[in-house]
């Protein structure tokens, strides 16, 4: 995997990445419930959504609006398996290890940290 900084920066060029943004409301809710919380919800949705090695409705199970951490897995290239092994040579049809679970998190909360702005 490498370094948060150089997947985001690499992630910009992206047309379909690039064009994903936090709207007012989504910048509202994240500073209501807090970093922490947003974590939260990032972590559980990761653990719900991507950690399986089998997910039945892979491609489709992060919806493209509702929530700032959609928002972000969709710029970040965390929305499915497909789109991990794709950006982040994650590889499929495995259980996430704890590394790559956290590298996930971490990714979305860096991007989220900086569309804040």
């Amino acid at each position: 995997m490498d370094s948060i900084e150089s997947k985001l920066a690499s992630l910009s060029k992206s047309k379909f990445r690039s064009s994903f943004s936090l709207k007012e409301k989504d910048v509202d809710y994240i500073k209501s419930k807090g970093l922490d919380v947003i974590e939260s919800h990032a972590k559980d949705f990761i653990s719900k959504r991507l950690s399986s090695a089998v997910i039945l409705n892979d491609g489709h199970q992060t919806p493209m609006r509702g929530h700032p951490v959609f928002i972000a897995q969709h710029a970040t290239a965390t929305c499915c398996r497909d789109c991990l092994y794709k950006w982040h040579k994650i590889e499929k049809n495995k259980d996430l290890s704890n590394l790559e679970f956290d590298y996930i998190i971490n990714i979305i909360m860096e991007w989220i940290k900086i569309n804040l702005k």
